[in-house]
């Protein structure tokens, strides 16, 4: 997957998705590829969180560090949540998904 849609998301693409100050967040691209992967492969947001901290073809999917630590399920939910708003998930799609 990660030969086939590498580089299809950027962090650049979400910028307007987050507040400018504050604390660095997870990086949208790897949240919306790890997003893509729960779909696909039909997992619970747990058990791909689990899957990105202990699965090497996620970690590579992802382009993680083999030792990355993963992050909590929650920050998947809220992803979604934020791919609701407007039309972040129209754009998201349309801006860069091969024909």
């Amino acid at each position: 997957m990660r030969e086939r849609l590498d580089g299809l998301w950027h962090d650049e693409d979400f910028t307007d998705w987050y507040p400018r100050d504050g604390r660095p967040g997870l990086s949208p691209a790897r949240l919306a590829t790890v997003c893509v992967l729960r779909f696909m492969l039909c997992l619970s947001d747990r058990q791909a969180a689990e899957a990105v901290r202990c699965r090497i073809d996620f970690k590579y999917a992802t382009a993680m560090d083999l030792d990355g630590p993963g992050f909590h399920h929650s920050v998947l939910s809220d992803f979604r949540d934020r791919l609701t708003e407007g039309d972040h998930a129209d754009r998201l799609l349309d801006s860069r998904w091969p024909a």
